[in-house]
C-alpha cells in the first residue's frame, strides 16, 4: 500500500477511538490486527513507535494552542477556560470547540505525513506553526484533531502495552511474537525506519547497542507450596531500582532501561566496566544506588539473613548477624540522578548509582536465553567474579530448607533493602514480557496509612468526564496536611460515587482541581517512604494507591503527620 495514501489519520484515530472505548483485551487485539493489516507501511512504524513510548518532542505549547483555538471560535477567554475545566483535557475541548467537519471533511494525509511535518517545524517560528495547526485542524473531523492534538502537545497516551502491540503485528505478519519483540526494541527513528527494515531478520543486525525484550514476573497470587518442590526453585531478593540491561559489544557499553530508554549517559560511572567485561555480554539487572559495606544491612528479630561474598544468602540459626556486601540506597536517591542532564561529581559521590545483575541473556555475542536458568546463572557468577568492582554487583541467592523458612526470610525484606522475594524455576529459559509458570514475585504487604481526600481532578482518556484523581491529607494538630496523591484502586462503580460526592461537596476551584470538603476517608497503600525537602509533609511515597475505602471510618479517625513521620524513621533510608 502506498505510504503517503489519503486517510490515514482518520484510520488511525479510529483505531485510538475504539481501543480507548474498549475494555476487552481481544477486541483491542483484533483492532490491531485488523489495523496493521490496512494501514500504510509508514503509519504502522509510527504507530509502533506510539505505542511503545517513542512520541516525537513537542512542538507547540498548550497556550498557543488554546490562542489559536480561541481565535479560530470567536470565543473569550474566559469562556475557553469554563469549557477546559468542564471538559477537563485540553485536546479534547479544542476538538470540541472548532467548528465540526464531521466525515466530509477533507481526508487529509497520512499519520507519517503529518508527524513529519510537526517534527520539521520544532525549531520554526510561531507564525509558521500557527499556519501548520490552523491548516491540519481544517482537515480533520472531531476525532482526528483530539488525536492530533494529543500529539502535538507530546501528551499522546493510550492504555496498549507494547505486549499486545507486539502479539497484534506477529499476528499480522505471521511471525512469532517473541521474535517481533525482539527486532523492535533499541534505539530506532521512526522518521527513518521503514517497515520492512523494522520487522527484518537484518533489521537491527548492525546496531551494537540493541537490547534483548525483558522477562516479566507475575505476582504470586497463592501459598508458595503450590509450587511444589523448593529445590526446584532459586529465590533472590526483588530489588526497588530501574530494571535494565548491561550491554558490552564491540568495544562500547550500553545502558537500556526497561521502559526502552538508552541511559547510558546518565551513569558514567558504569564505563569503567567496558575495558573488565567480556566482550558480547548483555546482563539483565537492576540499576540502583549502591554503597559498598559488608554488614551495613542487617536483619530483624527472628531467623539471620546471611549473604556472603559468594553472593549466596541464607539463614543461620546462630546470634551473629553478617549484611549484605552492599547496601541499596531507596529509590528516591536513584532519582536525584536520573533526572539530570549533567552528573557532577558531587553527584557521582552522593548517590553512586551500581547495578546488581541477575541475569545472563548474551555471552561471546551468541544468545543464551533458551538455556536453562541454572546454566545462565553459573556463567554469571564467573564473570561478575571476574570484574571485581563494588558497584557490579551479583544478586544474592537466598538458600532456604522449605517454603516455611523463605517466608521467615521474607518478612526481612525492608531489612535489606528489597521489596520483597523473587521466586524463578531453575529449569527456566529466559522468556519475552510476562509469562505465568516460572518466574513469580512474592512481594511483602505495602505500608498503609489512613488519610482523606482534599482535592480532586478529573482524569484522562475514557475517565475524562469523572473527577479521578485525588489528593490525601492526615491530620498535624488541628491542620490538615496533604502528603500524596493517588488515581488507583478504586472500582468504577466506587469511582463514580466519589465524582457524585465531588460534585456535591466542591468548596473552590483552582483550575481544573477541586477542594472537596473533607470527609472521604480512605487507605492509602505504599511501597515505600523517603524524606523530601519538596514535599510539605516533609515525605514522599514510593507507587502510593488507593487501598480500600475504608467507609466504617470518619475524619477524626485518620493517621498523623507524625505517624507518617515514625514510618520514615523506620522504613526510610
Amino acid at each position: 500500500m502506498n505510504n503517503n495514501y489519503r486517510g490515514g489519520m482518520r484510520l488511525f484515530a479510529e483505531l485510538v477511538v475504539l481501543l480507548g472505548t474498549s475494555t476487552k483485551t481481544n477486541d483491542k487485539l483484533d483492532a490491531l490486527a485488523t489495523y496493521f493489516a490496512s494501514a500504510g507501511d509508514a503509519d504502522k512504524v509510527w504507530v509502533i513507535a506510539l505505542f511503545s513510548g517513542r512520541k516525537p518532542k513537542r512542538t507547540v505549547n498548550a497556550t498557543q494552542l488554546q490562542e489559536w483555538c480561541r481565535e479560530a471560535t470567536g470565543l473569550p477567554a474566559w469562556l475557553f477556560e469554563e469549557c477546559y475545566h468542564t471538559v477537563g483535557d485540553l485536546a479534547e475541548t479544542i476538538a470540541l470547540l472548532l467548528p465540526q467537519n464531521g466525515d466530509e471533511a477533507e481526508t487529509g494525509y497520512s499519520l507519517a505525513d503529518y508527524l513529519r511535518q510537526l517534527v520539521q517545524i520544532g525549531k520554526e517560528e510561531e507564525a509558521v506553526k500557527k499556519e501548520l495547526v490552523l491548516r491540519c485542524w481544517r482537515q480533520m473531523n472531531k476525532e482526528e484533531r483530539f488525536v492530533f492534538n494529543k500529539l502535538i502537545t507530546g501528551g499522546f497516551r493510550i492504555g496498549i502495552s507494547q505486549k499486545m502491540i507486539v502479539n497484534a503485528l506477529g499476528r499480522s505478519a505471521g511471525v512469532d511474537a517473541a521474535i517481533i519483540a525482539h527486532r523492535i526494541t533499541g534505539d530506532w527513528d521512526p522518521a527513518t525506519t521503514t517497515f520492512s527494515t523494522l520487522l527484518s531478520e537484518e533489521g537491527g543486525g548492525g546496531d551494537l547497542s540493541k537490547p534483548y525484550p525483558f522477562y516479566l514476573a507475575y505476582a504470586l497470587e497463592e501459598e508458595p507450596a503450590a509450587l511444589g518442590d523448593p529445590a526446584e526453585w532459586q529465590a533472590e531478593w526483588k530489588w526497588d531500582g530501574i530494571r535494565g540491561e548491561l550491554i558490552c559489544r564491540g568495544g562500547q557499553l550500553f545502558v537500556w532501561s526497561r521502559g526502552e530508554e538508552l541511559m547510558t549517559e546518565k551513569f558514567p560511572e558504569y564505563q569503567a566496566w567496558r575495558e573488565l567485561l567480556p566482550e558480547g555480554v548483555v546482563l539483565d539487572g537492576e540499576i540502583i544506588g549502591l554503597r559498598a559495606g559488608p554488614g551495613a544491612a542487617e536483619s530483624g528479630e527472628g531467623a539471620n539473613v546471611v549473604v556472603g561474598q559468594d553472593g549466596n544468602a541464607g539463614v543461620t540459626e546462630s546470634d551473629e548477624t553478617v549484611g549484605l556486601d552492599f547496601v541499596p540506597l531507596p529509590f528516591a536517591a536513584l532519582q536525584t540522578r536520573i533526572g539530570r542532564k549533567n552528573v557532577t561529581k558531587k553527584n557521582l559521590q552522593e548517590v553512586p548509582v551500581g547495578f546488581i545483575a541477575y541475569d545472563l541473556l548474551e555471552y561471546e555475542g551468541q544468545d543464551w536465553r533458551n538455556r536453562s536458568l541454572t546454566e545462565r546463572r553459573a556463567q554469571l557468577e564467573t564473570i561478575i567474579g571476574s570484574v571485581n568492582h563494588p558497584l557490579l554487583q551479583l544478586s544474592p541467592v537466598i538458600r532456604f530448607r522449605d517454603w516455611e523458612q523463605l517466608a521467615v526470610i521474607r518478612q526481612s525484606s525492608r531489612e535489606v533493602g528489597s521489596e520483597g522475594v523473587m521466586l524463578k524455576k531453575k529449569s527456566s529459559v529466559y522468556q519475552v514480557g510476562r509469562k505465568r509458570g516460572d518466574w513469580w514475585k512474592w512481594k511483602i504487604d505495602p505500608l498503609v496509612i489512613d488519610a482523606v481526600m482534599v482535592y480532586a481532578q478529573k482524569g484522562h482518556g475514557r475517565r475524562s468526564n469523572l473527577y479521578t484523581d485525588y489528593t490525601f491529607a492526615v491530620r498535624g494538630g488541628d491542620q490538615l496536611v496533604t502528603f500524596t496523591k493517588a488515581y488507583s484502586g478504586l472500582t468504577d462503580k466506587e469511582l463514580a460515587e466519589v465524582d457524585a460526592f465531588v460534585r456535591k461537596n466542591s468548596l473552590e476551584k483552582f483550575g481544573p482541581v477541586r477542594t472537596v470538603k473533607p470527609e472521604l476517608v480512605f487507605e492509602i497503600a505504599f511501597e515505600g517512604i523517603a524524606a523530601s525537602a519538596r514535599h510539605k509533609s516533609g515525605v514522599a511515597l514510593r507507587f502510593p494507591r488507593i487501598n480500600r475505602w475504608r467507609k466504617d471510618k470518619t475524619p477524626a479517625e485518620i493517621d498523623t503527620i507524625e505517624d507518617l513521620k515514625r514510618m520514615l524513621e523506620v522504613y526510610g533510608k
